[in-house]
């Protein structure tokens, strides 16, 4: 499931949000199916947990946060509160490390018209919290900006329709 596929995301805004705002509060819930490899984006100033699934909890979360004066792009990811052992929480620790990047482009590529009212948005970091219980696994990582996930979507579909 690790190559980005535009025709594969669905998106759905939340009302008051919208593809022209609000950044204040503005956040994102990605799934995803494993059947269909199909990304689901939900937009709004709450996370849409009923597209959560409770048992798998392999959801992207994540929303817009100021701090030091700076907005970033702050998310999160369930690795374990103690319902997955150690070893389970070393795989899904590792499997969300390596799905990320397409979780984030789905994001920020389903996002990308907010990002012509908001350009300053484009090299804000992105930083994501895996949350454990274990130590080795409550990490908190910087993944890059929206504008190299927005640049590799455009090179990949560019690539695709070229091919």
């Amino acid at each position: 499931m690790s190559e980005f596929n535009p025709d594969k995301l669905s998106k759905k805004y939340l009302p008051p949000a919208n593809m022209f705002g609000p950044l204040e509060k503005r956040r994102y819930t990605l799934t995803h199916s494993d059947y269909s490899a199909e990304l689901f984006l939900t937009i709004g100033t709450r996370y849409d947990l009923e597209a959560v699934n409770e048992k798998l909890r392999d959801e992207v979360l994540a929303e817009w946060k100021t701090r030091d004066g700076e907005y970033i792009l702050l998310g999160k990811v369930h690795v374990s509160n103690g319902d997955y052992d150690k070893n389970f929480s070393r795989i899904r620790y590792l499997i969300f490390k390596k799905e990320l990047p397409l979780a984030l482009t789905g994001i920020i590529y389903g996002d990308k018209d907010f990002f012509i009212h908001y350009p300053w948005l484009l090299d804000s970091p992105i930083i994501i919290h895996f949350e454990s219980v274990y130590p080795e696994y409550n990490d908190v990582l910087y993944y890059g900006t929206p504008r190299q996930y927005l640049s590799d979507a455009a090179i990949k579909k560019l690539t695709k329709t070229q091919a």
